[in-house]
């Protein structure tokens, strides 16, 4: 064959890999509709804490800034930074915030999912199945469940995503490259400029790119990140502190405030194991030679060390793991090459020749194999949307209705009348009944976490119109004023709501609950013009569901003890 025919040859062969990865993208595509369109309840409202960030962009989009209520001084309770802003700019181009919020979420996972596969195929010259097994795993585990409960979690993923394609890229470059390394800076400044610990992550990869390449082969890309970081990362956060009077996200002084939470560090690595378990084995295998131990080390560098930062924050509002989601890309994109070569020895040989028919019986063992532990694999991915909350009772649907829901449609009424609000719950109840709220846990306040809790006097500012809080009493089991009781910030916040609006008069509307050790309070002030219209709204309400269980919930309030 001479040379033309070999470059014809080679080119015909390249357009035809080209055209089967296609056709594997596009499969793929059309796979992740069809499993969303059946194992994904897109039917369910927002989750408490997503409702938080929506409300942040539904009030950017409308030209009122990043405020919690339109009027008062900037507020970041949306720690999702860059994700509320661009759901911001697809609101304000004609989107409703719902299928903004969820619209970048869905194009986020598919984007992830193909990203995974390429990355694959032509960074580690995987071959089709194993590529795709990398990508259907991401495809039918938890993203999706994110997006369907308005969480921006896969939008933070793809940046993790991209961010870690392009150190991948840097490293297999013989000479460094500005470009690239400029464009890995770039991605990682992105990637903390969506959520606070995505600064830490890219941090976590630049130091392991930096190890694997060999500090004095890495000067460019040293000296890229560290001023792309320094110039691009300083401003913003001058701005922000400037804008928000406070350096770190508002949360961070609720849930972290300096302490150490060995609780979620622990639950933090639980959960970076627990989803994506079956390819951790990989990272095991590849301790068996010098050579791949060190590849490994490097590989598991950023996902343990980004898993065991959640050690400064407490788990709460950690739905379905989705703080340590980020870490599934990472395993995703570098398995495969610790157990590359283990993989080619285990194919048997073609069949021909003596043992032609040893070996095609070898090839079928060898496939319906394969395939088990195939189709195993993506099973379990799968199952990890059957772990999503601690109370959901079917794999498709994470959690039931929620009267909080149904309840701030009913306020929505009065969104026009300037009313104030005042509550724990600061997710439903504050997004859909559009009133000025008080977050009483304090995420959203920053006098709250600045003062440590909520007081009678700071509501006074207010004098809320209606007062709501979760307690863990009801009527029916009263509180106990005990020290160890009182010690806890949130039964010690409940007491304080209750004592404000009892010493002010408040009617007690309503005590919503499926157990008297639980349940939703709501009081309301009885000296305004829709007061009684309101009340009774609250009080006559029947289809108050528990977003634990979805069953209608008890008025504890017509269950008052009475004294004879």
């Amino acid at each position: 064959m001479n040379k033309d025919n070999q470059n014809q040859a080679i080119l015909l062969t390249g357009n035809r890999t080209l055209l089967v990865d296609g056709l594997v993208s596009l499969a793929l595509i059309v796979g992740i509709y069809i499993y969303s369109s059946l194992y994904v309840d897109f039917s369910i409202p927002p989750f408490e804490d997503a409702a938080m960030l929506m409300r942040y962009a539904d009030h950017l989009a409308k030209g009122d800034g990043i405020v919690w209520n339109v009027g008062e001084a900037p507020v970041d309770g949306a720690t999702d930074f860059l994700f509320m802003v661009s759901s911001a700019g697809l609101i304000n181009l004609g989107a409703t915030v719902g299928r903004a919020v969820r619209g970048l979420g869905y194009a986020s996972h598919i984007l992830s999912v193909l990203l995974i596969y390429w990355t694959c195929r032509y960074l580690w010259r995987a071959n089709v199945w194993m590529s795709v097994l990398s990508a259907l795993y991401l495809a039918v585990g938890t993203g999706l469940s994110y997006v369907a409960a308005y969480f921006g979690t896969p939008f933070f993923a793809l940046a993790v995503t991209c961010t870690w394609i392009l150190g991948l890229m840097l490293v297999h470059q013989s000479n460094e490259s500005f470009w690239m390394s400029l464009a890995f800076s770039l991605a990682g400044l992105i990637t903390g400029l969506i959520r606070p610990e995505g600064a830490i992550l890219a941090i976590l990869m630049f130091v392991s790119l930096i190890l694997w390449r060999n500090p004095n082969r890495s000067r460019v890309l040293i000296a890229t990140f560290i001023s792309t970081f320094i110039i691009f990362g300083g401003a913003y956060f001058i701005w922000r502190w400037n804008y928000f009077g406070q350096p770190l996200p508002n949360p961070f002084y609720r849930k972290g405030g300096g302490l150490l939470y060995w609780d979620s560090f622990n639950a933090s690595l639980l959960n970076t194991f627990r989803l994506s378990l079956p390819f951790f084995l990989a990272f095991l295998l590849g301790l068996r030679s010098k050579e791949t131990a060190k590849l490994t080390g490097f590989f598991l560098l950023p996902i343990i060390g980004f898993a065991a930062a959640f050690v400064l924050i407490s788990d709460e509002t950690n739905y379905g793991a989705r703080f340590q989601y980020a870490t599934v890309p990472l395993v995703l994109l570098t398995w495969y090459p610790l157990v590359k070569e283990l993989q080619i020895k285990a194919q048997p040989a073609s069949p021909g020749g003596k043992d032609g028919g040893k070996s095609n019986w070898e090839r079928i063992i060898f496939i319906a194999g394969a395939f088990s532990i195939f189709t195993a694999l993506i099973y379990y991915a799968w199952q990890q949307n059957c772990s999503l909350t601690s109370f959901q009772r079917d794999c498709t649907t994470p959690y039931e209705s929620d009267g909080r829901y149904d309840l701030g449609k009913v306020l929505s009424e009065y969104r026009d009348r300037n009313y104030v609000l005042a509550t724990t719950e600061a997710g439903l109840l504050p997004y859909y009944s559009g009133w000025t709220t008080v977050d009483t846990w304090g995420l959203n306040d920053q006098w709250i976490t600045q003062n440590g809790e909520v007081t009678e006097e700071y509501l006074d500012r207010y004098h809320p119109h209606v007062i709501a809080f979760h307690a863990h009493f009801s009527p029916l089991v009263p509180p106990k004023l005990t020290e160890p009781n009182l010690a806890q910030d949130w039964f010690r916040m409940t007491i304080t709501l209750m004592n404000y609006a009892e010493k002010r008069g408040y009617l007690l509307a309503a005590i919503f609950g499926d157990s008297p050790y639980e349940s939703h309070y709501y009081y309301v002030r009885p000296d305004f013009e829709d007061s009684a219209r309101i009340y009774r709204q609250i009080s006559t309400m029947t289809r108050y569901y528990w977003y634990y269980t979805g069953k209608k919930s008890i008025n504890y309030a017509n269950w008052q003890p009475t004294n004879e």
